[in-house]
């Protein structure tokens, strides 16, 4: 991709998601994903019907009145994007490949992030983690992290969704929101390192996928690659008893992940290439703001 057309894409996105941050999401964004915790701002005179546990006895005892501290809710936070790059997101039957879609999902959560004053980082992976972009403000820093989606080569081509929660947990310390962007494409077991993560930040799966990926046309014989291993295999999409075993395959992989986010309790939510993804991220929102 020359330099003109990385600039172009990437003016295209910001233009979109920051449009989007600014008048949808921001909102519910601040809603659904709130701050570390309370910190301290003032003291003033006890009023009635404020809580007792936070009179200030040391004020109260200076000026034999009652006085209570005031809280306000730290609202920083640190968001990390956990961006699956291996090669089942080059895949797309649309208009848009599996990989633009991670650029737009993870340039509307950092603009809404930038809005609300956090930080944002983020960790690449294939079967190994690639890159590491520390935390950091700006719009600048944003617009570096939708540059590198776009551009980013992989060193692997494989999917291995462990190694990036295993170093999520290790790298990041204080306790985070983050998002896994992932096709959730994998044979590889990431339960264990997912509840781990789970426990110590709050993890957000966000599951890209194509229709393609679901529903095969029957359209004779047809040679399909594997985009991860390179391995070629020869299928006769037209016979039903292969149509049936692949949707049992894709069907019992899809609510193995979903029973394990459930089991996690892990917040995720479906979107499709061809789709909108502004409904589905609105409910995520909605739904996590109308737990708070």
């Amino acid at each position: 991709m020359e330099t003109t057309d990385i600039f172009k894409k990437v003016r295209k996105i910001e233009i979109k998601t920051r449009g989007l941050s600014n008048h949808i999401f921001s909102g519910q964004y601040h809603t659904a994903f709130k701050g570390r915790g309370m910190t301290f701002s003032e003291v003033r005179e006890y009023q009635y019907g404020d809580d007792i546990r936070n009179i200030d006895w040391n004020v109260t005892a200076r000026f034999n009145h009652p006085y209570v501290k005031v809280f306000e809710e730290e609202r920083e936070m640190t968001v990390m994007l956990l961006i699956d790059v291996s090669g089942s997101n080059d895949f797309g039957s649309g208009s848009q490949l599996k990989r633009m879609l991670s650029a737009e999902l993870a340039a509307v959560l950092a603009f809404s992030a930038i809005q609300n004053n956090d930080k944002v980082g983020v960790i690449f992976f294939s079967d190994q983690v690639e890159s590491f972009i520390p935390p950091k403000k700006g719009v600048s820093h944003i617009l570096r992290i939708i540059c590198e989606v776009l551009t980013f080569v992989p060193k692997q081509r494989g999917t291995d969704i462990g190694q990036g929660l295993r170093f999520l947990t290790s790298a990041i310390k204080k306790r985070t929101v983050a998002f896994l962007i992932s096709d959730f494409m994998t044979d590889k077991s990431f339960e264990q390192p997912m509840r781990i993560a789970a426990r110590k930040h709050d993890l957000v799966a966000l599951r890209i996928t194509d229709k393609r990926e679901i529903a095969i046309p029957k359209i004779g014989l047809v040679k399909f690659q594997d985009a991860e291993t390179g391995r070629d295999i020869w299928v006769d999409t037209s016979r039903n008893n292969w149509h049936h075993a692949y949707q049992k395959m894709i069907r019992e992989k899809s609510n193995a992940l979903n029973a394990s986010f459930l089991r996690l309790g892990i917040d995720n939510t479906l979107i499709y290439t061809d789709e909108d993804y502004v409904r589905p991220l609105m409910k995520l929102f909605k739904q996590r703001g109308a737990r708070r």
